[in-house]
């Protein structure tokens, strides 16, 4: 994992030895990406009906708010490596060269599926080059924010939040500790705000893929972020951040469907990244801090993109794996994800790994975070 500039924080001298990195926010990225991987599973319909389904249901039916913390998260490590004396254009550059090369690839591999064993669709060139360009998250047409490999539509939100960082990251450098408490509840209120209006007004727009519809979730990010960094972050430890999130995602299918996406995990994401990223400077215990967390979740990215591209391969080459029994589906399951965890490595290792240095230019690389998928 790639080191993290130090922010002016009391820390211990175990902290200075970690080197200013947060190992456990790369850990939870891993987790995060296991229950989207878990949902999606759940979704295609491998398991049939029986008690399997009904834990995998149990589970997994959450899995979407995966992508709200991932969105969280990219607030908080951008504002945490930020570079005060950086260039919208150099900062926008890093960061595309994180994304970037997986995509295009991903991009590629799913049109390779589409002309090939078939899927629910073959692109246009309009839906094509706009997923090549990350636009087609903004258009409210299915075959377009669905376009190629599905899961690609958050990266069109994190293009949105690498445009508007260079504008929030400078406000929130100014911002002193009630500032940015402030900044963090106009946020979440935000965020809160759109299933509340979705509800009392119906619209046939889907704004769980809208890009300004998930900007609250980032800038509730850079807030907690600046508050750890000024040092006058006071939420509960790790233990306790974490409960609070369990709570909340089991919480997911009791309320509406527009609520489940962000709103019952919202107060737990908000307490278990600082949390995390105060575990890391206090060098207090941490299981998403152990080398294997951390190994995976520097994969996640990778994992993320190719994971569902995986599964309707194999729903459409071998429709008689849908509707398993429990021990065939888990077997089937398990051969799904070891074939996308395999990817993901070849993907970090040959393809993001070397994409990123070949778009910054070789040049020296700055102690930043890894961007979340």
């Amino acid at each position: 994992m790639t080191q993290l500039a130090t922010p002016a924080l009391s820390t211990s001298s175990h902290t200075e030895s970690l080197g200013g990195r947060l190992p456990s926010l790369t850990g939870l990225r891993w987790a995060a990406a296991f229950l989207v991987f878990g949902m999606h599973v759940r979704n295609f319909g491998f398991f049939g009906p029986g008690p399997a389904a009904n834990v995998m249901a149990t589970v997994f039916q959450a899995g979407g708010t995966g992508v709200s913390f991932f969105f969280i998260l990219s607030g908080f490590v951008l504002m945490w490596s930020s570079r005060p004396k950086d260039t919208a254009l150099g900062f926008l550059r890093r960061r595309v060269a994180r994304i970037y090369p997986v995509h295009l690839v991903c991009a590629a591999l799913a049109l390779v599926l589409a002309l090939t064993i078939g899927s629910e669709f073959v692109p246009t060139i309009g839906q094509l080059v706009a997923n090549v360009l990350l636009l087609h998250s903004w258009f409210p047409d299915y075959f377009y924010y669905q376009s190629l490999d599905p899961v690609s539509w958050s990266l069109v939100c994190e293009l949105l939040f690498y445009v508007s960082f260079p504008l929030f990251g400078r406000l929130a450098r100014h911002m002193q500790a009630r500032g940015a408490v402030v900044f963090a509840v106009v946020s979440a209120l935000s965020v809160i705000a759109v299933p509340i209006a979705i509800t009392v007004h119906p619209t046939s727009w889907p704004v769980y893929f809208l890009p300004l519809a998930r900007l609250g979730e980032f800038t509730l990010g850079i807030a907690l972020a600046r508050l750890v960094m000024l040092g006058r972050w006071r939420g509960p430890g790790l233990d306790v951040a974490l409960g609070v999130t369990l709570i909340g995602y089991f919480l997911v299918p009791a309320l509406p469907s527009a609520f489940g996406n962000t709103f019952c995990t919202l107060l737990g994401f908000s307490l278990l990244i600082p949390a995390a990223a105060m575990a890391d400077l206090r060098g207090t215990h941490s299981v998403w801090r152990l080398p294997v967390m951390e190994r995976l979740g520097e994969w996640s990215f990778s994992f993320y993109m190719v994971h569902a591209m995986v599964l309707g391969a194999v729903k459409t080459l071998l429709p008689g794996t849908i509707s398993l029994n429990a021990p065939a589906a888990l077997i089937v399951v398990l051969a799904m994800f070891g074939v996308s965890l395999g990817l993901s490595w070849a993907l970090y290792t040959f393809v993001e790994t070397p994409g990123r240095k070949f778009i910054v230019g070789g040049r020296k690389k700055a102690k930043t975070a890894p961007s979340p998928a």
